[in-house]
């Protein structure tokens, strides 16, 4: 079970920079069925096991933007999800503390609370139990468990912040997990133009993006993935374009045949502003990740039956390009805590 919180009360708690539409507790009147359901949700989803505080999501805030977290007092969790970049951090790898980089592009944290399981290959039951894998993980942040709560034990601001979250000033894992999912769970998608128009600003994104939409949600057969108001199912597939040991969720359930080299659907909220694309960065522009599809990808068994020729034409490539441009929200900026010290 998990308790809903108020987007329109988060926002007045601990604003983090977005604009937030209650238009999800409007009522529509004749709009169509299709559009309600990328309708944005009015609320975040806390579980009951972790509920909403603001001393703890500030909590979260802190340890998110602190270099603290990390071997070299260098890396924090900015570093891969930087609210500039649209809470990723613009590169076709991850580079933590290995400058040799990291095997997979760190994905956006925009609506990360409404996709659960996370990680490319959903390794992770929820953002709780992601925390410590790229505080440990060698080429990322490498810092052990008991170094990062010494550390934060001998921080008298830290200190006063766990009092303030928990009672008392104990620092323990679970602490330092439900901070961080907290904070994260906060990240939502702005409003775009997309959101305005589905709420019935037909002026707010153009007639190319608008049969852009019909086509994203008709021929191109992008929405039996990208559905929903964060544009993503939550779930896996391939979409042929894996090759050699990268098996995506295959490596999880090896027995699987429809799993290999399947992997989570990313969010396109922001897609326009967050290039290269695919799970390994390997697609530079949107353009490109049209073509990709409009070929198919390779065909073998654990190919999604979505993904085959898809025979657009240039003007149809062109308007959906138009459409995705109208799921970026506009920039704000993102008001950083002082760290303690």
């Amino acid at each position: 079970m998990k308790v809903w919180l108020s987007l329109a009360l988060l926002a007045t708690i601990i604003p983090l920079g977005h604009r937030f539409s209650s238009a999800a507790a409007e009522t529509f009147g004749d709009e169509t069925a299709l559009r309600a359901s990328y309708r944005r949700p009015a609320a975040i989803p806390f579980p009951d096991g972790n509920p909403y505080s603001a001393s703890k999501a500030a909590l979260g805030k802190l340890l998110f933007f602190d270099p603290l977290l990390s071997r070299s007092r260098t890396v924090s969790c900015a570093t891969c999800h930087n609210p500039a970049l649209s809470w990723g951090d613009g590169l076709a790898r991850a580079v933590g503390e290995d400058p040799k980089g990291l095997p997979l592009r760190a994905p956006t944290l925009i609506d990360v609370a409404f996709t659960e399981p996370l990680g490319w290959d959903g390794k992770f039951k929820d953002i709780e139990s992601v925390t410590f894998g790229p505080i440990t993980g060698r080429s990322n942040m490498n810092l052990t468990e008991p170094e990062l709560i010494e550390r934060l034990s001998t921080t008298s601001a830290y200190a006063d912040a766990f009092t303030s979250a928990y009672g008392d000033s104990t620092i323990t894992r679970p602490r330092i997990e439900a901070a961080l999912a907290t904070f994260e769970r906060t990240i939502v998608a702005g409003e775009a133009p997309f959101d305005r128009w589905i709420m019935g600003d037909e002026t707010a994104i153009s007639t190319a993006a608008q049969r852009g939409f019909e086509i994203f949600n008709g021929k191109a057969r992008c929405a039996n993935c990208h559905s929903g108001p964060s544009f993503t199912d939550g779930s896996f597939h391939d979409i042929g374009t894996a090759t050699g040991d990268n098996i995506g969720r295959g490596r999880l359930f090896p027995t699987s045949q429809k799993l290999r080299y399947a992997f989570k659907t990313p969010t396109l909220r922001n897609v326009a502003q967050r290039a290269p694309y695919m799970h390994d960065g390997s697609v530079a522009t949107l353009e490109e990740v049209i073509e990709l599809y409009d070929r198919g990808g390779i065909d073998r068994p654990s190919r999604s039956p979505s993904i085959r020729p898809l025979f657009l034409t240039a003007n149809e490539k062109a308007d959906l390009v138009a459409f995705l441009q109208t799921l970026t929200a506009a920039s704000t900026a993102i008001p950083l805590p002082d760290l303690p010290r």
